[in-house]
């Protein structure tokens, strides 16, 4: 197996536990404090992996990266964190299991990304994958009645906003990890904690003013804040060795992982056709990301 794609699926599963793990332990704190509290722990974990990995040679310069290279780390750290809160306000509002088959559509998001900017094109198979991805939303809508029901049931459910939102902002934050990464050559061991750091900050203002007191949960949030730690280094791993629709489209099938937790221990509603529509997401990406090796392999010839 490719090294990129061995990462990008060991990150689906350590995410995919990381939402079971917010739905379940962390129900009513606010996005963005659940978002700087376990940041800050994931910086503390992190930073003695890229003291003993750091390597002043292998890191550019601020010239080097120059003000749009910048710009970019910067809004690839707001977006994560703003993706994060929407999630969270995603999973607040609706089960897991629903939850995370529409959130982890963020492919269906980045194809577009990387035509508009990065100079890819849509295959065959891709346009395929956009549609099954699309009728997974559907499935995951679907309580029998009338042909369109479910699509109207996603559009005015306020979960499968939030959800589609945060997916959205998930999709523009893998683009920019792939570039920040690859194009601008930043080291992981640096990269990671800067984007911990950023998100942190950058709703920290929101934070502050909707502020819940942690102090009973903090060996949890430790414990999270481990997880993000580990799932961020593998996932900036992948990122760094394959482009991001292919990793991302891999990293996604965390929606499995997370549905089949939601179904069992939570014992959440309509399992059976939410297990279906995750499958189906999984389905979709996974057509997004052979397009696009297709489309690796044709260059190489």
């Amino acid at each position: 197996m490719d090294p990129g794609i061995f990462y990008s699926v060991l990150a689906a599963f350590v995410w995919g536990v990381y939402i079971f793990v917010v739905k379940r332990y962390f129900p009513g704190y606010p996005g963005a404090v659940l978002t700087v509290v376990v940041n800050a722990f994931a910086v503390a974990w992190y930073l003695p992996v890229s003291i003993v990995t750091f390597d002043a040679s292998s890191v550019p310069s601020l010239a080097d990266i120059g003000a749009s290279g910048v710009a970019i780390v910067a809004g690839t750290a707001v977006l994560v964190g703003v993706a994060f809160i929407l999630f969270v306000d995603a999973l607040d509002a609706g089960d897991v299991s629903y939850v995370a088959p529409i959130n982890k559509l963020v492919p269906v998001f980045v194809l577009p990304i990387e035509i508009l900017f990065l100079n890819q094109y849509l295959t065959g198979l891709q346009v395929a994958g956009v549609a099954v991805a699309t009728v997974a939303v559907y499935v995951a809508n679907y309580e029998g009645g009338a042909l369109l029901d479910p699509l109207r049931r996603a559009v005015r459910s306020r979960p499968a906003q939030l959800a589609l939102a945060s997916a959205a902002c998930y999709a523009a934050s893998d683009v920019g990890k792939r570039v920040a990464l690859q194009e601008l050559a930043i080291p992981t061991s640096v990269f990671v904690p800067v984007l911990f750091a950023g998100a942190g900050i950058a709703v920290l203002p929101v934070a502050v003013r909707n502020w819940t007191s942690v102090r009973d949960d903090l060996p949890k949030f430790a414990v999270a804040g481990g997880l993000v730690a580990v799932g961020e280094h593998i996932t900036s791993t992948a990122f760094g060795m394959v482009p991001a629709s292919i990793a991302s489209p891999i990293v996604n099938t965390q929606a499995v992982i997370a549905v089949v937790l939601g179904g069992v221990v939570l014992r959440e509603a309509r399992f059976g056709t939410r297990l279906v529509a995750a499958f189906l997401a999984v389905a979709g990406v996974s057509l997004i990301a052979i397009g696009d090796v297709e489309v690796l392999f044709a260059v190489v010839r």
